[in-house]
């Protein structure tokens, strides 16, 4: 496992009292609670930056291929996967 590196965190008094709290209340340190609440963060953001990177790429070759699909047609696909229905995708269209 990597060397952990010691980071220094200011928190308004009031935000310091709260961790505490839970801290005391859950049995567990502060530190550790920061620990996993930074943790839990840094992992949301990253798979919400890979949405947004994903989004913008799709965005992309949309522009470049005109390729797509319409709402009608992406609509019931999703109705009939819905109903359990195993089916494939729409063809998409120019």
């Amino acid at each position: 496992m990597p060397v952990a590196h010691p980071v220094a965190v200011k928190l308004n008094p009031e935000v310091h009292a709260r961790v505490r709290e839970l801290a005391k209340a859950q049995h567990r340190s502060p530190h550790y609670l920061m620990r996993e609440a930074i943790t839990q963060y840094v992992e949301r953001e990253e798979k919400r930056e890979a949405f947004r990177q994903e989004a913008l790429a799709a965005w992309s070759a949309y522009q470049a291929s005109g390729l797509h699909v319409t709402h009608a047609e992406a609509d019931a696909w999703l109705a009939r996967l819905e109903a359990g229905q195993d089916v494939e995708a729409p063809e998409c269209q120019n």
